[in-house]
């Protein structure tokens, strides 16, 4: 990325976020590549979570995001691979606004790829740490302080019970920001995170409109997905989806799951396919479609 389309921002101007005069550790400065007047447009939500999801995660990450934005929310994250990107693809998908805060120069963002060109193009790229600057592991824990400090609030998909995400949790609290957390399986180690942030004290969020309501906000049009196992023609294939639920599985797993023979799975997963209910992904392992 070319650095003539970097911004400097220093606190007082017109661009500022105020927001972050109040935190601990306030930023002397600020560098941005993309929308800037997103700095101005409230609420602002942060979605964060860890960068090797479940399926179920990327699918909550996304859901939420888009709920956010069709609401008129922009979507606040760190751009790590995994649940980050797929919070601010999802806003940029629905039309909406997304800020994604480094630990590096916003001319050199990381991970480089296809997300970060595209947020710098649709959304913002925001940092405290000047052009050139490389990305430095002790640099991602503190400027997690700022994900929180431009938001209302932030949620946690998924993470593990040390996780950085949690360290953003922690800022929020701090800041008195709020702070929601999903709740996974109890025997998932990307479960632990949030369930230890519940404990803590976190409200439980099952949807955006959970997030969105006590902002004054209305949910849109999204709605909750029409259960597929209640959709699904045999017995057999009802079976399947309800044991894909939060799950990836071979056939072999699901045909000891469900008791059918090898041959019956790998046919009514075939049929599930085509109906648009599964997916088979790499190994030929199959998860239920997203919403």
């Amino acid at each position: 990325m070319e650095r003539a389309n970097v911004l400097r921002l220093r606190p007082g101007g017109p661009s500022w976020p105020e927001a972050l005069d109040a935190i601990e550790g306030p930023p002397e400065r600020l560098w941005c590549r993309g929308r800037v007047e997103l700095l101005r447009a409230v609420p602002r939500l942060a979605i964060v979570g860890t960068r090797t999801p479940t399926p179920y995660g990327l699918d909550q990450a996304r859901v939420f995001a888009t709920a956010f934005a069709a609401a008129g929310a922009v979507v606040v994250s760190g751009l790590a691979r995994g649940v980050d990107q797929a919070a601010h693809l999802g806003a940029l998908d629905a039309g909406g606004g997304t800020i994604a805060v480094l630990g590096c120069g916003v001319d050199r963002p990381w991970p480089a790829g296809p997300a970060a060109e595209r947020v710098g193009a649709e959304g913002l790229l925001l940092s405290e740490y000047p052009p050139g600057q490389a990305p430095r592991r002790h640099h991602f824990p503190f400027r997690n302080r700022l994900i929180a400090g431009l938001s209302a609030g932030v949620v946690v998909i998924e993470a593990a019970f040390a996780s950085g995400s949690l360290i953003t949790a922690r800022w929020a609290a701090d800041q008195g920001r709020e702070v929601w957390a999903l709740p996974g399986r109890v025997d998932h180690p990307m479960a632990r995170g949030c369930h230890r942030l519940l404990r803590e004290g976190a409200m439980l969020v099952e949807s955006a409109a959970d997030v969105l309501g006590p902002l004054g906000l209305a949910a849109g049009e999204t709605r909750r997905a029409e259960d597929p196992a209640t959709t699904a023609g045999s017995p057999l294939h009802r079976a399947l989806v309800t044991a894909l639920r939060g799950e990836t599985l071979s056939p072999d797993e699901l045909a000891g799951r469900t008791g059918g023979d090898v041959p019956a799975v790998l046919t009514a997963l075939v049929e599930l396919e085509l109906a648009g209910l599964v997916v088979r992904g790499a190994g030929s392992l199959y998860r239920i479609r997203a919403p």
